[in-house]
């Protein structure tokens, strides 16, 4: 078991902040990261028919790929269907939505919290619900962010129209005078230049995607699971349901030199 990859999954190409902050952080673990780029995007489409992506994808991994663990890197897939597929999983499931807000109560000075995501993540409740379960007096404001993600694949992520965009958007955030932000969209990493700009510098912004690693680290290593040859350099396969091109161009663009290409899937 401690030779198997981790497994991971997004509707397309945001987890790649989860994969990168993987890579770097456990470097001897193999990776098989698989983009549903072909149903993409998941955000309008209902919670059910999301959870049944996620739960086709993740028995390919296992039984296909045979991972150890699996990251749901998307935080639409992780409200529709996280708990069931912790139950119904014979590997452990991590989700990237309780990581992000337990760093993000514990980072809180002043006790005033924000999170930001895509109008399917905030309006699914996940976060506020997550918020919730910590038990943490914390006052927290949520704020939906469409248009950030499509600037992000793009290219555009330091534009001055997606800066205009933050402005507008972040206002009710700033409004609270909080001093922690959650990017709780695995795309948000690539605007934190711009996101620290319009809420200013003495605000914390919180990865989800370096949270979600740490919690991977921590798992692996809490069941036995993690490699014990720490010298080796992992390998790390990329699996994309639509454009096998496509994907590889933009997802080398975001993830690095480690997305060398990609292979095709097709779902049954």
């Amino acid at each position: 078991m401690q030779d198997r990859p981790i497994g991971m999954f997004d509707s397309g190409f945001g987890g790649l902040t989860v994969a990168r902050a993987t890579i770097d952080l456990l470097p001897a673990e193999d990776l098989v990261y698989v983009g549903d780029t072909g149903r993409y995007p998941y955000g309008p489409r209902s919670q059910d028919e999301v959870a049944g992506f996620a739960q086709q994808i993740t028995r390919y991994l296992v039984h296909r790929h045979e991972v150890k663990v699996v990251v749901v890197a998307c935080n639409t897939a992780a409200a529709a269907a996280l708990a069931e597929l912790q139950a119904d999983t014979s590997v452990p499931v991590i989700g990237v939505i309780e990581p992000g807000v337990r760093a993000l109560v514990t980072a809180t000075r002043n006790r005033r919290v924000g999170v930001i995501g895509t109008v399917g993540a905030i309006g699914s409740g996940a976060y506020q619900q997550a918020v919730a379960d910590t038990g943490a007096e914390v006052d927290p404001v949520f704020a939906a962010c469409p248009g950030f993600v499509e600037f992000v694949e793009r290219g555009e992520a330091d534009s001055d129209q997606v800066h205009v965009l933050a402005e507008r958007l972040l206002a009710p955030v700033r409004d609270h005078g909080v001093d922690t932000l959650l990017l709780g969209c695995t795309h948000y990493p690539y605007l934190a230049r711009t996101l620290s700009d319009v809420m200013g510098r003495d605000v914390v912004l919180v990865s989800s995607a370096d949270e979600t690693a740490f919690a991977v680290s921590r798992v692996l290593a809490e069941t036995g699971l993690a490699r014990d040859d720490a010298d080796r350099l992992g390998s790390h396969r990329f699996v994309s349901s639509g454009d096998v091109g496509s994907f590889a161009r933009l997802g080398q663009r975001l993830l690095g030199p480690e997305l060398v290409d990609a292979e095709g899937v097709r779902w049954d």
